[in-house]
């Protein structure tokens, strides 16, 4: 499915980036890439095209921005620097990319679905719990949510927000009732290359849980890997439930 492309300047990015749009009507979804970071990894990897009847039925509409993923969890360098990177691209998302979508759709309160695959995974779950008057929903698949392992370790107060199994665990009174307002798929299999996702996954679900986060938690079988043939049967299967088949 052919898809319109646009470059959005940045000021938070200090550049353009690269945007993908799919879909003509339907619920807003907002897709991260994988630690890959590519605006056309999911036309690529052939996830457009098994969201097609979804596309064509005026279901959903997809956006799908690039990231700086590597710079700020999967390249070298210090975990200040890399933290400093992500909220730079957390400042585009909310500053730039949200008020386009909204744009787009015509609509200037509309709230917005995200999804994600692995580091995108991460993304989606957090701009749900960060930021839930703008997310509704996420679809996170194979995510990891304990990031200080992609900071070399490094824990300053600045990555406290952005790293889910740190401050969910402590949210209460109104903080709690703001993440109530949004709900989480949290997808992982338990086959191969899931080492660490489905652990984490399963732990960050048990917080959800306990805290009253709305949720469900799906974890799929040992034939399930950490792949994007995998990846597209989970997103099909959860996209017709959250959006009608």
């Amino acid at each position: 499915m052919e898809g319109t492309y646009e470059r959005l300047p940045s000021e938070a990015m200090g550049r353009d980036v690269h945007v993908w749009r799919y879909g003509w009507w339907g619920v807003p979804v907002l897709v991260f890439p994988s630690a890959a970071g590519f605006a056309h990894e999911w036309q690529k990897e052939g996830m457009i095209d098994a969201l097609e009847p979804f596309l064509r039925a005026g279901k959903v509409k997809l956006y799908c921005p690039e990231s700086n993923v590597s710079e700020a969890f999967t390249k070298a360098g210090s975990g200040a620097e890399k933290i400093a990177k992500h909220h730079q691209y957390e400042r585009f998302i909310l500053q730039t990319m949200v008020p386009a979508i909204r744009r787009d759709c015509n609509l200037p309160n509309v709230r917005i679905a995200t999804v994600g695959c692995s580091l995108g995974g991460l993304y989606a779950a957090l701009f749900a719990l960060k930021h839930p008057e703008t997310f509704d929903r996420a679809l996170c698949m194979s995510g990891r949510y304990e990031i200080s392992q992609f900071l070399g370790g490094y824990n300053g107060p600045e990555v406290y927000f952005d790293n889910p199994l740190h401050f969910v665990p402590n949210l209460t009174g109104e903080a709690l009732a703001r993440v109530r307002q949004t709900h989480l798929t949290m997808v992982c299999g338990t086959g191969k290359w899931e080492e660490g996702c489905i652990e984490e996954t399963i732990a960050l679900c048990d917080v959800f849980r306990e805290k009253g986060i709305p949720h469900i938690r799906d974890i799929w079988g040992s034939e399930s890997a950490h792949h994007w043939s995998w990846w597209k049967k989970q997103t099909t299967f959860h996209f017709a439930r959250m959006f009608g088949g």
